[in-house]
């Protein structure tokens, strides 16, 4: 996060970080469909999450003619659940496979350099302007996700916009909000947060807080605000720099909060201090209702604008058995950089698997010295990016493929002995959302930190594994392509390696 500072401001917008481009882009890849008919209460979500559960390639799901609303007006969902979707959105190509991904994503963050955005007088955002009485968020298909939700969630793959009270810099997160009323929304944000911090120093003055927010954009400005960009670093600026290019953003009117020109839909209100209402629960991202009903601050609307037939992005978290695939490689480029920069070499790999989330590192590493494993655990678990919030790191050889669970939990299984290869940190870092910790104890947790390797001492009399080599599949895979292409054909495409 830094302060918005912009080039010099346009009279229109020429945004490239558009949600209807990308979707454009997402149709060319067959990767979408679009569902009518399906309703806000429960049905989207229940449709969301069975076509996760059921299709191994999930495609995007546009849910348009939502029973009593306008039929344009439309809820996007599964948008990142694809690796070519991911790839997409992170300006890398398509066919890349998931290490590979990794590997060019964490290159592109080293060598990243903030773009400053546009300050632009106008755009799509400001084809329908709303204010006072004609505010009215009830008229948008807004779901309730799950039936032990507390109420319909406007805000889970969205943008909030804050600035800190007392310095004027500007952060961009992803907090969830709940719709309240016509013109309030709910919001709940995590403590520690730049946001409830921002919050915080203005509740302590006495001072209302102004708030804007963004419910429908570019999958990759959910990206930058749902992640943890670079101390320091603006997370319009981050997109840019990813995209290469600068991004169009408009000075709210009423806050002077910037916001994207060709957002789908945007807010701008304020919290008024020592008022609140009830929120919650909701189903957060470990797939639990980690948090109960209870008063929290909510946003007077002041301004509501939107484009013509908008469209509202929805990341309802879910189980994460079945979705996380953008989170597992973000959270995994942003661990390998932290473990090369804290000077660990040869690593060949890192991977959250998407089941886990943050929970589970595994890392594949080429031995080069007594203690090399346990290193690699620790800076794992205990850099910025990997420290929040974890609970096994596993370190593998780089005959591994750690993006196959079957592998991991082989290695683990042979390789790792109880007595010798695992180790437990205490009072590390937590948060409210930890499940298994129970309430009032919140904070910290306890990391299990598996070598799950061949021993040091003796590696070279490890028994040798009896699955043929890289060579030997290459070659026999060619010769017979004809015919194992028929047999995938009527029975099924096996799995393939990631490397």
């Amino acid at each position: 996060m830094s302060t918005a500072t912009a080039t010099a401001t346009k009279p229109t917008a020429t945004n490239p970080c558009d949600l209807r481009d990308w979707l454009k882009d997402v149709k060319r890849l067959e990767q979408i469909e679009q569902i009518s008919g399906a309703h806000w209460d429960l049905e989207i979500g229940a449709l969301t999450e069975i076509i996760l559960e059921r299709i191994s390639t999930p495609p995007a799901l546009l849910f348009d003619n939502v029973p009593g609303f306008d039929p344009n007006r439309r809820v996007l969902s599964n948008m990142l659940e694809t690796l070519e979707r991911t790839a997409l959105t992170l300006n890398l190509p398509t066919d890349i496979k998931t290490i590979p991904l990794i590997d060019a994503l964490r290159a592109k963050l080293r060598a990243l350099q903030p773009i400053r955005p546009n300050i632009v007088s106008t755009g799509p955002v400001f084809e329908n302007v709303e204010r006072g009485d004609e505010i009215d968020l009830m008229k948008f298909p807004v779901p309730r996700w799950h039936a032990g939700d507390g109420g319909r969630y406007l805000g889970t793959a969205h943008l909030v916009i804050t600035r800190d009270p007392e310095t004027g810099v500007e952060n961009v997160g992803c907090y969830r909000v709940m719709l309240q009323d016509k013109d309030k929304v709910g919001l709940y944000i995590s403590p520690g947060k730049h946001g409830k911090m921002h919050y915080e120093k203005a509740m302590k003055a006495g001072k209302p807080f102004p708030v804007a927010m963004a419910f429908g954009q570019h999958p990759l400005l959910f990206i930058a605000s749902s992640q943890a960009v670079p101390f320091g670093v603006n997370e319009y600026d981050w997109t840019g720099g990813l995209l290469g290019q600068p991004l169009d953003v408009i000075e709210g009117p009423l806050t002077g909060l910037h916001f994207p020109a060709n957002a789908e839909i945007v807010v701008e209100g304020e919290i008024i201090p020592g008022e609140s209402m009830q929120e919650g629960p909701f189903g957060e991202w470990p797939g639990y209702y980690a948090s109960a009903q209870r008063a929290e601050p909510f946003v007077r609307v002041k301004a509501l604008y939107y484009r013509n037939d908008p469209i509202i992005c929805g990341a309802a978290p879910f189980k994460p058995t079945i979705h996380g695939m953008y989170r597992s490689c973000l959270r995994a480029a942003t661990v390998w950089n932290g473990m090369e920069q804290a000077g660990v070499p040869d690593i060949k790999g890192v991977y959250l698997p998407p089941p886990a989330q943050r929970f589970m590192i595994v890392v594949a590493i080429k031995q080069r010295y007594p203690g090399h494993a346990k290193q690699a655990a620790l800076v794992a678990c205990q850099c910025h990016a990997g420290a929040y919030l974890g609970r096994y790191v596993v370190v593998v050889d780089d005959d591994i493929d750690i993006t196959d669970v079957n592998e991991v939990l082989w290695a683990m299984a042979t390789r790792s002995d109880p007595a010798t290869s695992v180790d437990i940190l205490r009072r590390t870092w937590s948060g409210p959302l930890d499940p298994i910790i129970q309430p009032g104890s919140k904070g910290h947790n306890s990391r299990m930190i598996i070598e799950a390797v061949r021993p040091w001492e003796w590696r070279d009399k490890f028994p040798a594994t009896s699955a043929i080599s890289d060579e030997t599949r290459k070659e026999y895979s060619a010769k017979w392509q004809r015919q194992l292409a028929q047999v995938e054909a009527r029975h099924g495409q096996g799995r393939t390696r990631s490397e």
